[in-house]
């Protein structure tokens, strides 16, 4: 290709020449900005290795200025309870302020921030309520038709109300064993959750299943519809496919207090388990006059006059019936804290916003509620023990082998930190050392029920609330 000019330098294009004729090359020496530049690059390369330690120790950093957001409110909203309990309006509106500013310190995906929203709603409710004129009277939870949905969303989102069903179910398969005949009183059936694994256990019983009566209460339905009568048909459907002679039947009653014990139709012969989950705290109340009698006794004397072979009770281990409203409000705050962080850990962090209104309901009921308002009036198990002992029961051991199997379940689905330990015969589900749920189990002091061949050992009772399936 020809070119236009020639090129400033060419080598010479004589073969002959000798290539030691050539000039030498100069000899480049780095001058200060080569210098310069190199130093930057490692200096450069160095901070890259530092990078990681850099960002942990800002998240170190945050973590310690969200731990002190979280105290600071933890603090604010203990003197606003404390400014409510001594009738200073004006300094508890104040320190609820203080807390409402304090929020957007705090994650809402921990659990003090989670928690805290909570108090501080529950809080502005009671100083502030929605409406002028006195609220109605409060409604059982269950009656409500968002209660079901909830209460499903918190079984299925820790290991709490698994747990509760698993070892109640255990103390009754070894309370009934070898008896032909078994009536299971449940004072709260909602879905009947727990039923199907006991029916299934029940089947796979050596010598044969008995026949099984399953008295469940709750609330009354709405017009048109009965839906203890839906839960007892699917009950049924399950108990006839795996060839276990059932048969259910439905009491409606707004309060445990209202059952009395000839609705129950208890037969002659029959092996009597009742059991509560989540409901005897409900009948506790303030101090009665004189001459009244408290919901609790009622309920206990009737439990006790059914002879039952076992009772079985789960209740959450905390004292929220302190007469002092600081007090009480303190011992929900960190309770419901630690039942929080437990939910994220069974959830791997990603919560559970139903299972949380669930046990909204329970803080704002805790927080708001006064006198014969306030129905979650949970209480420890050693103050369930004093009870239930005067009612003329005592406990029943739940055994090494409930304690075992109760392990591997919460192990199943639940994250660490979860943990079941025995007391005294009794079985505590905690969080980190913390219990926050207890199982018992109780009998009658004189329990002179023996088993029996005869027919009909289920009541009779109306057409509408009775089912029955055979194999």
């Amino acid at each position: 290709m020809a070119m236009g000019g020639a090129f400033p330098f060419q080598w010479p294009a004589d073969p002959g020449l000798d290539a030691a004729a050539l000039p030498p090359l100069p000899t480049v020496v780095p001058d200060a900005g080569v210098a310069y530049y190199a130093g930057a690059a490692a200096d450069m390369h160095a901070a890259q290795l530092e990078l990681p330690d850099l960002a942990a120790a800002l998240a170190a950093m945050r973590r310690e200025e969200e731990e002190a957001a979280g105290i600071r409110l933890v603090h604010l909203l203990m003197s606003c309870a404390g400014a409510v309990e001594a009738g200073d309006h004006a300094g508890a509106s104040a320190h609820l302020a203080d807390a409402h500013a304090a929020l957007a310190a705090v994650s809402p995906a921990s659990g003090i921030g989670r928690v805290a929203v909570h108090f501080t709603a529950a809080l502005s409710r009671r100083l502030f309520p929605p409406t002028p004129s006195p609220p109605p009277p409060p409604q059982p939870a269950a009656a409500d038709a968002d209660h079901a949905f909830l209460y499903h969303r918190f079984y299925e989102a820790g290991p709490y109300l698994k747990f509760a069903h698993f070892t109640a179910n255990q103390a009754i398969l070894e309370a009934v064993q070898g008896c032909r005949h078994v009536h299971i009183i449940d004072f709260n059936l909602m879905q009947g959750l727990q039923w199907p694994a006991l029916i299934q256990a029940l089947a796979l019983r050596p010598g044969g299943p008995p026949f099984l009566r399953l008295t469940g209460i709750g609330p009354p339905s709405p017009p048109g519809r009965d839906d203890l009568r839906d839960v007892g048909v699917r009950l049924a459907d399950l108990a006839r496919s795996v060839r276990v002679h059932f048969s259910f039947r439905g009491v409606a009653a707004n309060r445990l207090d209202e059952v009395r014990p000839w609705m129950l139709q208890v037969s002659q012969g029959e092996a009597i388990a009742v059991n509560s989950v989540l409901q005897l705290h409900r009948l506790v109340t303030d101090p009665p006059a004189a001459d009244a009698r408290a919901p609790i006794d009622a309920v206990l004397d009737c439990v006790a006059s059914l002879r039952p072979r076992v009772f079985t009770v789960v209740e959450q281990e905390a004292d929220h019936n302190k007469p002092g409203f600081l007090d009480r409000f303190t011992e929900a705050l960190f309770y419901y804290s630690a039942v929080f962080d437990s939910l994220d850990a069974a959830s791997g962090g990603a919560g559970d916003a139903a299972a949380e209104a669930f046990l909204e309901r329970e803080i704002c009921d805790i927080v708001c509620g006064e006198g014969a308002e306030r129905r979650e009036r949970h209480e420890p198990l050693r103050r369930w023990r004093e009870r239930l002992g005067r009612a003329g029961l005592s406990g029943v051991p739940l055994g090494a082998n409930a304690l075992r199997q109760a392990r591997m379940l919460v192990g199943l689905f639940s994250g660490e930190g979860h943990c079941v330990e025995e007391a005294d015969g009794c079985l505590t589900l905690g969080w980190h050392g913390r219990p926050l749920f207890s199982a018992s189990a109780w009998r009658a002091e004189e329990n002179n029920q023996s088993d029996s061949n005869a027919d009909g050992s289920s009541g009779s009772g109306s057409e509408e609330s009775n089912i029955s399936c055979s194999s």
